[in-house]
């Protein structure tokens, strides 16, 4: 997609019509209740619109349609190839808005257009026609039994499946959810996060037009403490699918087993940890990589690589190189195609990280980088901060921050370097920067993390599984593999005997 310019952001912007209602059954609404809640532009704190805030009646009545629409067999019941039909228009109409769309991902959560149309929007594409095409490679069984009896095995769609997702990448990752989801048949229902609900929003209208019947897809934005738990309690939803805060994944957990045992897939947190052996000679990519896996997204994103470990034999050379790629990632106009970084997403983000980084500190760590508040007051600016630590206890390197903060630390050897790696409580995602092919494999096989990236970090495709392991959850987005999570088995055993 080609780069547009600030002005260009900006002409699109005056044309834009924000949208905040609910869809529900096929239209927009408004909450049952007329409440609301701002939709703040993180670059300038101005309200871009008013976002409703549904009520428990109003995620009830989105159940209710959503379970209403499965069991009309409009979706569910068709053949894989007509809903195949469906999800490509869909990924066409998105190719078609991919501006529109890139632009509200900036406004409402303070990333830069420019990402969020060269990579975001085309990843949410990508991933509706991978699933379109995907849903016509599943194969039912037929096990080998006695002749007089015929076993087979059906995958079958869940009916009701519930979709919570987080702020930081927000039409991404609502993609990786309901795509997969609606391709093997089931009724979805979105919760966005309140802070960045408008392309969720959006996509349901781009649904309806690509032919989604009505009810398949709701949309019901509000507060987490209400539309979410609603939702993780609902007696009708069949399955919940959750990306966000290690905390609010365990209520889910809690939600399901108090209410009807509805299987939960979580996509947690993370403190994902990089490795730079001293055999790796291309210090230069090397530190560029190790940067940008922090300050990219303004340093929100879940698999961000967090802490980073150096080997003590170039350490020395390797400091200034990365400093030097810290700079290029100084917070500005998300509208800037030259800015690498906007604005954090709210004043309740941006506090958090500025008191994690105060008591990292005073715990001992050193502030390598300028202070990290931005000089710019109109927004929620933050600095790219890279603090020093000696010791791995540190809140900088034990707690996600979800910010441009960057923990580094010494190592001398391959085994003091994993045990400081695996010392975390999350394991999503880790890294480590060798030449030699038997420590990447041997290290790799060592770190407790659901994905390892080798000489790179957080590359991808929507081919290759997503999720981590220990507090970090344990759900797959991604690749054929999440289809699973989304359908169930069926064993039918028929005696052929006269």
């Amino acid at each position: 997609m080609s780069q547009l310019t600030q002005q260009d952001w900006l002409k699109l912007q005056d044309s834009l019509t924000f949208e905040g209602r609910a869809w529900i059954n096929g239209s927009y609404c408004d909450a049952e209740n007329q409440h609301t809640l701002p939709c703040i532009n993180p670059a300038n704190k101005q309200t871009l619109t008013d976002i409703a805030d549904c009520s428990e009646n109003d995620v009830n009545r989105a159940v209710s349609g959503a379970r209403a629409a499965f069991n009309q067999g409009d979706w569910a019941c068709i053949s894989p190839s007509q809903r195949r039909v469906v999800l490509e228009k869909l990924a066409d109409l998105m190719a078609e808005h991919a501006q529109e769309l890139a632009l509200l991902e900036s406004l409402d959560m303070g990333k830069t257009a420019a990402d969020a149309l060269a990579f975001d929007i085309p990843e949410a594409i990508r991933c509706f026609r991978f699933y379109a095409g995907a849903i016509e490679t599943i194969n039912d069984e037929v096990l080998p039994t006695a002749e007089n009896v015929l076993a087979t095995v059906t995958r079958e769609p869940l009916g009701v499946v519930a979709a919570v997702v987080p702020w930081n990448f927000p039409l991404m990752i609502t993609s990786w959810k309901i795509a997969p989801a609606l391709a093997t048949g089931n009724s979805v229902i979105v919760k966005p996060a309140e802070q960045s609900s408008l392309t969720a929003i959006r996509l349901a209208a781009l649904a309806a037009e690509a032919g989604l019947p009505d009810g398949v897809l709701q949309i019901v934005p509000g507060q987490g403490k209400v539309a979410g738990q609603t939702l993780g309690l609902h007696p009708d939803v069949d399955c919940l699918t959750f990306t966000g805060s290690t905390l609010t994944g365990k209520r889910f957990m809690e939600y399901s087993a108090r209410s009807n045992l509805k299987r939960v897939w979580l996509e947690c947190g993370g403190k994902s940890p990089q490795i730079i052996f001293d055999d790796y000679e291309n210090l230069e990519r090397a530190a560029a990589t190790a940067a940008a896996a922090i300050f990219i997204n303004q340093g929100e994103v879940c698999i961000a690589a967090s802490r980073l470990y150096v080997q003590d034999s170039i350490y020395d050379r390797f400091l200034p190189l990365l400093l030097a790629e810290a700079k290029k990632y100084q917070p500005g106009n998300p509208l800037n195609p030259d800015n690498l970084a906007g604005a954090i997403v709210d004043q309740l983000q941006f506090d958090r990280i500025i008191a994690g980084v105060e008591e990292a500190i005073a715990g001992g760590a050193k502030e390598l980088t300028p202070v990290l508040r931005s000089e710019r007051q109109e927004g929620w600016f933050l600095n790219p901060t890279i603090l020093e630590c000696s010791d791995n206890s540190n809140l900088i390197m034990q707690e996600e921050l979800f910010g441009p903060v960057l923990g580094l630390c010494r190592f001398t050897t391959e085994a003091e370097v994993i045990a400081l790696a695996n010392d975390s409580d999350y394991g999503l995602g880790a890294g480590l920067w060798t030449n030699n092919l038997g420590r990447a494999h041997r290290v790799s096989r060592k770190l407790q993390a659901g994905m390892i990236w080798v000489n790179s970090y957080a590359d991808g495709a929507i081919t290759v599984p997503f999720g981590g392991r220990k507090q970090s959850g344990f759900g797959r987005d991604k690749s054929i593999h999440a289809l699973e999570k989304y359908t169930d088995l069926k064993s039918t055993w028929i005696d052929l005997k006269e």
